[in-house]
């Protein structure tokens, strides 16, 4: 075999060691789903028939909700008609679950008074000399508390925030009583205006709605109403005219982003999606503890005894199963970490169950290439011209193998929901990794030992004993 053929195998070992590296340096770890460190998950169900946008903008409500909550990692996704949220590590499950189940209702607000970002620093009073009394501390805008999703009853003067923007600077606005709601608007879309070179948002109202917007902005011409949706002021565009007759726009210094998002919180925020709780599950964290904890020792033990057997029973070939299985192993942790990192992807219990599983494939596809070795010395060749055209052949029969078992784990994706999906996710994975890890590492360290006399003519552990040919074969 020729020297550069090895290169493979530096190229892996560098990778695995490099990402482990890159990934404990960047303090990265796999996620865990919260039936292994606790949590509460529930599926939300609309009442009625519901298009995808409207879901969609269902999801974006929920998730801005979980992001008040302080959840890390939360799973938020549609599957079908229903609303999957999976919260791990949430302390008060009760309250998450409740105020992710509340209905969003669009309302359309008059702004009192712009106010900057809250100042959470405690008021304080002075005394002058001379005197007992103290001087009351002034009410400064940034003093002004913001209200609570909570308070934010729509008769009632309340403090929201603006939707986070690049410019926003944490602002605020104090909103008077709710003048109308989403109801009143029949669609919306954005479009660019040639005019302006900007992007704008299009609305038109229904026959009901266009009189009380007009009564609006007749009360309002000339000052800002708020369009908050969720406790949220998503904009805040002045009234120019007091007759809209049923159309409108909504200018400003839109991006084509900003603007279709206007346009999906105004269309569906209009209808607001009621949603009712299927299923409920709540996991407490000494729980999910003892969850994880089970299932590491349970994969330890299976994977110990398996590599016991394959030592004792291919010799120092098993040595190379070991090995293989951690490459594989710091492969997965790097990709499971960095996912977790940038994509939210949580290690569940049945994705922990989807790895073990994925082990019997990889030991099954050295098992493949080893008894093809034996076979090719059975046929009277050597250990050393045997190890590379071998693996060729056997090659074939393992990617044939993996490729059937990521067909299985696709079908299982994408025809599943709920926590199959986590293993048919992890299997897929795992089985991609196996095939990587048997050209790149296993093919050639097989090859580098079957060419040295100390690992083919070891008394117990020499690879001729481990495929049952004679050591004077194996040095030829």
């Amino acid at each position: 075999m020729r020297r550069n053929s090895f290169v493979p195998l530096l190229v892996i070992l560098t990778i695995a060691v490099g990402s482990l590296a890159g990934t404990l340096l960047a303090g990265w770890s796999p996620q865990l789903g919260l039936d292994l460190q606790g949590g509460a998950s529930v599926v939300l169900r609309p009442r009625t028939t519901t298009s995808s946008g409207s879901l969609k903008q269902a999801i974006e409500i929920i998730r801005n909700r979980v992001d008040g909550l302080g959840v890390a990692e939360p799973d938020i996704h549609a599957e079908g008609q229903n609303i999957i949220v999976q919260l791990p590590g949430v302390k008060d499950q009760k309250r998450a679950l409740s105020i992710v189940g509340q209905t969003a209702e669009l309302r359309f607000r008059p702004v009192l008074q712009a106010l900057p970002a809250e100042d959470k620093t405690p008021a304080t009073t002075t005394t002058t000399p001379g005197s007992s009394t103290s001087t009351p501390p002034t009410t400064a805008p940034a003093s002004i508390p913001t209200t609570s999703r909570d308070d934010d009853k729509a008769d009632q003067t309340v403090v929201l925030p603006l939707k986070k923007a690049k410019d926003s600077s944490g602002a605020r606005y104090m909103l008077g009583p709710t003048e109308l709601t989403g109801k009143a608007v029949k669609s919306a879309r954005p479009s660019f205006d040639q005019s302006t070179n900007g992007w704008v948002v299009d609305f038109t109202l229904t026959g009901d709605g266009s009189k009380g917007f007009d009564a609006m902005a007749a009360k309002n011409l000339q000052k800002q109403v708020a369009i908050v949706l969720d406790s949220v002021v998503q904009s805040a565009p002045t009234i120019q005219q007091a007759q809209f007759n049923g159309r409108g726009q909504i200018s400003g210094s839109f991006t084509e982003r900003e603007a279709k998002d206007l346009a999906l919180v105004l269309r569906y925020g209009s209808l607001p999606v009621e949603l009712k709780p299927e299923t409920v599950q709540t996991v407490s964290a000494s729980l999910g503890k003892d969850s994880l904890k089970a299932g590491i020792v349970a994969g330890l033990l299976g994977l110990g005894l398996v590599l016991i057997y394959m030592i004792f029973y291919y010799r120092a070939l098993g040595i190379v199963v070991v090995m293989g299985l951690a490459v594989s192993a710091t492969l997965l942790w790097a990709i499971i970490s960095f996912l977790g990192e940038k994509s939210g992807l949580a290690l569940s219990l049945a994705g922990a169950v989807g790895i073990i599983v994925s082990v019997g494939i990889t030991v099954d596809s050295y098992v493949v290439y080893f008894e093809r070795l034996k076979d090719e010395i059975r046929s009277g060749k050597t250990i050393r011209s045997s190890v590379d055209r071998g693996f060729s052949r056997a090659y074939r029969t393992i990617v044939a193998a993996d490729v059937a078992s990521l067909i299985g784990a696709s079908l299982l994706y994408i025809l599943t929901v709920g926590s199959v999906r986590g293993f048919a996710f992890f299997l897929g994975l795992s089985t991609v990794l196996d095939m990587v890890v048997a050209y790149f590492f296993t093919r050639p360290m097989v090859v580098m030992l079957g060419r040295n006399r100390l690992f083919t003519e070891a008394r117990w552990l020499g690879v001729a004993r481990g495929l049952a040919a004679t050591p004077t074969g194996a040095a030829s």
